[in-house]
């Protein structure tokens, strides 16, 4: 009550002072113009203010032209942080390429005697758990959660439970957060369906849209876009085609870039490369993730100088620059179709001419072009010149070149590379011995074969079999090698059996 006794005049131009502080402060949109502010802050002692100087902080922390490490500086002159000016460090480190800072100032929070964690604090920290794939620490937030009784009842903060175990791919927690939830909302089903298309179970995600439609929840543009890529990776084309004629009939929901791309890539992945490019087509906007999406189709059905078309159009109709993953359309192109001249012409001027540094994918594919065509000298020799250290993709694409045209010097070379590479999780082991086996046979080396036959039963190798899917009515069927575990097998048996009759 001390400003009760500061002359008339005094308190008028504190008063003054504080309205053009917050007045700037609400302006403000670069560090240029927030340093000089915060000045004039420190100059009437606003800093001392929580509330003056979490807007400071606020645009600091959270504004794409701010600055973080600024926030953090301001933040450690606050005699007596509030939890908002906490809960906003938190949230922006969250998200940042620094999560491990959010870790930090949500341990100072608990250390303060003077303040508790509250719903924000935890659905920010479980955010930063998600980004870093921290599963034990999401456990730990979990538990504390559980006991302070907010996973009963606050929406944000069970969907960021569930989202913490999807993206560490601890897919029964999720689902045992998941069902524990009395009423459940359409993000909270999105986040377990991504969960498992992350997690290449997209039959399963397929099985939770259709739990969410029986439920009565109507799915948003999110779930569609979800649910469109576990059909482009389970190749389900009629329920593909379901969603979207679902889309169109119903009111309320736009079919936006996002859904639009998802149902071009599905069609694509599904074999209608005809109906992928009508969706294309006739989308009112399109950006990056579209074109690559329908050049990456277009490259899988060997359309490769409808690819390259597709290069030059989108810069043109569209103005987009393409980024890597439309380069890397591009040259996947080629490599289908054999254009070995195009692809290295695009390699060599990536960086020139669209200012993307080739990555190790794009000299991949380059290698896999060369070797196809039996260039297999050349292949090498781009691989002893990529600035990067060969990874299992470009070895195996030699080796692969190498069984084609029976090259055993350079076959043994990609498989003694391949059983040297770090962080090997035996699959490329096994299938390099293979390979080279098979090469060994087809130059007659049958000693050679015999002897890596015996050392793959000796150490219990394993190839990993092919799995193969089909959509019948509707439903997804998966096949792998020697399974006998389909609920239909002996009808596919004696149907298999009636097949060589049928060709004679």
């Amino acid at each position: 009550m001390t400003h009760l006794l500061l002359p008339h005049s005094t308190k008028v131009s504190s008063i003054q002072a504080w309205k053009r502080c917050m007045s700037l402060a609400q302006r403000c949109t670069t560090m240029r113009q927030l340093k000089p502010i915060h000045a004039i802050f420190l100059t009437h002692g606003l800093h001392h203010n929580n509330y003056a100087i979490a807007k400071l902080i606020t645009f600091c922390a959270i504004s794409d032209t701010g600055s973080l490490s600024y926030a953090s500086l301001m933040f450690s002159k606050i005699q007596a942080p509030n939890s908002f000016t906490y809960n906003t460090l938190i949230r922006a480190y969250s998200r940042s390429s620094q999560p491990q800072l959010a870790l930090r100032y949500f341990h100072l929070m608990l250390k303060d005697s003077n303040l508790a964690p509250d719903h924000h604090s935890f659905h920010f920290i479980l955010l930063a758990c998600s980004n870093a794939k921290w599963v034990l620490l999401g456990k730990q937030i979990h538990n504390l959660v559980v006991k302070n009784g907010l996973v009963l009842f606050d929406g944000h903060v069970q969907t960021a439970v569930i989202r913490v175990y999807a993206e560490c791919k601890v897919l029964d927690d999720a689902r045992k957060m998941f069902d524990e939830i009395p009423c459940l909302d359409v993000i909270q089903w999105n986040v377990l369906m991504n969960g498992y298309v992350k997690c290449n179970l997209a039959s399963e995600s397929l099985k939770i849209f259709r739990d969410m439609l029986v439920f009565g929840v109507e799915p948003d543009e999110f779930c569609v876009t979800t649910v469109l890529t576990a059909c482009a990776q389970t190749g389900a084309l009629w329920q593909g085609k379901w969603i979207h004629e679902y889309v169109k009939k119903r009111k309320g929901m736009k079919l936006d870039v996002f859904v639009m791309t998802a149902l071009v890539d599905m069609y694509a992945k599904c074999g209608c490369i005809d109906m992928a490019e009508e969706v294309f087509v006739v989308m009112p906007k399109r950006n990056v993730f579209s074109w690559a999406a329908m050049i990456g189709g277009l490259a899988v059905h060997g359309y490769a100088r409808k690819a390259i078309h597709c290069l030059e159009r989108m810069q043109v109709d569209d103005g987009l620059r393409p980024d890597g993953v439309v380069l890397l359309g591009v040259l996947m192109a080629c490599t289908h179709a054999g254009l070995q001249e195009e692809a290295q012409l695009l390699l060599d001027n990536m960086e020139a001419r669209y200012g993307i540094r080739p990555k190790h994918e794009h000299y991949s594919c380059m290698v896999d072009l060369l070797c196809r065509a039996g260039r297999l000298d050349e292949a090498l020799q781009l691989i002893r010149r990529m600035p990067m250290k060969p990874l299992a993709s470009v070895w195996g694409a030699l080796l692969s070149g190498c069984r084609i045209h029976n090259n055993v010097y350079l076959a043994e070379l990609a498989v003694e590379e391949l059983l040297v590479l770090e962080n090997d999780d035996g699959a490329e082991e096994d299938g390099a011995y293979v390979q080279l086996s098979n090469i060994y046979l087809g130059v007659r080396r049958g000693e050679d074969a015999r002897r890596l036959r015996r050392m793959i039963g000796d150490r219990g190798l394993k190839k990993t079999p092919g799995c193969s899917m089909i959509e019948v009515d509707g439903r997804v069927n998966e096949f792998v090698s020697g399974d006998v575990s389909h609920l239909h097998i002996a009808q596919i048996r004696a149907m298999l059996e009636l097949l060589p009759l049928e060709l004679v």
